[in-house]
Order: C-alpha cells, then sequence, then structure tokens
C-alpha cells in the first residue's frame, strides 16, 4: 500500500490522503514520517536543490488514514495555522463502530485530559480540573458486516477527541482497543478516516473542498458506494 496520494496541489498547499499505519511526523519509532515522504516527492518532481521546506500543518494519529494538508511556504503555514486555530475550517471523519449509538444522531459534551507517557485520552462528563472541553456532531449514515458508519463533524480539535468521545457512548472505533474494542486489526489500523476538509485558500482566498477516498479494504469496502455519493 502506498503511504500516501496526492489530492491537491499547487504552489502553496500539498494534501493528501494518508494511509493509516504512517506517521504524521516522526517520533521515537524512527519509522519515516509523512512530512519526510512529501519532501521526497517535491524535491524529485521538481527537481529542487538543497532542503525543501514542508510545514506539516495539522496531524492525524498513526492508525487513521485521510486528509493531510502540508504547507510548502512560510506564509502558506502561517495562514494556514490561523485557520485550523481560529476553528475556520470544517472537518469531517467517517467512523465504524462496533455498536449502534443510542440516537442516529447528536452532539458529545466531554472534558478530556490527555496522560501524554500513557498516550491515551480520558473523558470526563462534568467540568475537571486539567481538562479541556470538547463537542462533536454525529450522525449514523450506513449499516452494514455487523457495524454502523458514522458521520463525525469535530468542533473542537483535542487529542484523540473522535476516538474517546464516541468510546464514551459505548461506540468504540472498530480496531480501536486503546479506547474498548476487542479486537485489534491486523494491520494495526482503525476505521476512522478523515474523508473531507473545507477552507479558504491561505493565499487565493477562495473556498477549497478536499475529499479522501476511504480505504477500499476491510469493513470500508461495504460503504465505497456511499464514498461516492
Amino acid at each position: 500500500m502506498q503511504p500516501y496520494s496526492v489530492l491537491y496541489e499547487d504552489n502553496h498547499l500539498l494534501i493528501v490522503n494518508k494511509s493509516s499505519g504512517v506517521l504524521s511526523q516522526g517520533d521515537a519509532s524512527g519509522d519515516l514520517p509523512l512530512v519526510e515522504l512529501c519532501k521526497r516527492y517535491i524535491k524529485e518532481k521538481y527537481k529542487k536543490p538543497g532542503a525543501v521546506f514542508l510545514g506539516l500543518v495539522h496531524r492525524l494519529d498513526r492508525p487513521v488514514s485521510g486528509v493531510v494538508v502540508l504547507a510548502r511556504t512560510s506564509k502558506a503555514l502561517e495562514r494556514m495555522n490561523a485557520l485550523f486555530r481560529n476553528k475556520e475550517t470544517k472537518k469531517v471523519y467517517w467512523a465504524i463502530v462496533t455498536h449502534r449509538p443510542p440516537s442516529d444522531e447528536g452532539t458529545l459534551n466531554h472534558w478530556l485530559i490527555k496522560d501524554p507517557e500513557k498516550n491515551r485520552t480520558t473523558s470526563f462528563k462534568v467540568q475537571t480540573p486539567g481538562a479541556q472541553y470538547a463537542t462533536l456532531h454525529y450522525r449514523m449514515i450506513g449499516q452494514a458486516g455487523g457495524a454502523y458508519l458514522l458521520e463525525v463533524n469535530p468542533v473542537t480539535g483535542r487529542p484523540h477527541q473522535i476516538r474517546v468521545q464516541l468510546a464514551s457512548i459505548g461506540c468504540p472505533i472498530k480496531g480501536d482497543t486503546k479506547y474498548g474494542d476487542k479486537q485489534q486489526n491486523i494491520d494495526g489500523s482503525i476505521y476512522l478516516h478523515a474523508r473531507q476538509l473545507f477552507f479558504e485558500h491561505p493565499i487565493r482566498k477562495e473556498p477549497l473542498e478536499v475529499k479522501a477516498p476511504i480505504p477500499s479494504m476491510g469493513l470500508w469496502k461495504y460503504f465505497l458506494k456511499l464514498d461516492l455519493g
């Protein structure tokens, strides 16, 4: 499987569909991260001498697939960072969960605390010292293969937010043993995909919508027709 595919590219941005299992940014594992792979792509395609500038605007967890934005200039990086910081982007995720949610659509509100040593987030129903407020909207859009497909719109962007918030209502993401599913996927992936991103282009000031096709394997294959809709 290719580590990524290019969804959109111009002089300012490179937007890719990251495969599950690929690091967004380097860590202690020493595995080659997405940002370095994409630097190689830019260097080879445009025959650039010397170092290539490429700034990672946001991250996806390693087992998650989907849209990732990288900036090709410092100006684009600064402006994209501001868009994300000011919540001027709209994100759409697809998640396959193990159980039907209590309602076919709803809003989840929690307070989350991340333990960096365990790389695990804990959710609380009430305001808790040191916790960050998190909210998302979801709706069920499909059912097949004994699993349920949810479309998720996170309003905030907390670490592991979608994973822990869905688990908190008894709907862990398929394959996500860290947050309650009983069986790990063979490849270590989880069924969470960053499907769409909407924002204003940081330089051209035009609306931009990017959609990453879902993987074609495993349980995802049951929902390929929905993805084309």
